[in-house]
């Protein structure tokens, strides 16, 4: 199926992808509504959030340039010293766009 992207087939893309996302996150609330937080339940979903998280960064430790590497680095030592998720994330982030800008080609 191919969607012509000028004009409004853009639009149409941007829709259907909100709907999609919505539906996902809507959906997930309203399955887990008839199911009660055990311990067990609790368990599993931290884990999982924190294996999709790895799942998602690996790749990026063995295949990234150097700025890649001490962003994940950076934001994995401030997140051991501070236990403060978005203050770690910021900080990679903040590490990484400094490294591509003053280094764009290293």
């Amino acid at each position: 199926m191919l969607i012509n992207t000028q004009g409004v087939g853009t639009l149409i893309i941007i829709a259907v992808m909100t709907i999609v996302t919505l539906l996902t996150r809507w959906g997930g609330v309203y399955i887990m509504s008839y199911f009660s937080f055990t311990p067990r339940v609790h368990a599993f979903i931290k884990a999982m959030s924190g294996s999709v998280l790895v799942a998602i960064i690996a790749p990026d430790i063995l295949t990234g340039g150097k700025d890649t590497q001490l962003a994940l680095l950076t934001t994995a030592l401030i997140m051991m010293i501070s236990k403060r998720p978005m203050i770690a994330i910021t900080a990679g982030v903040m590490v990484a766009a400094l490294l591509r800008f003053f280094y764009p080609n290293a």
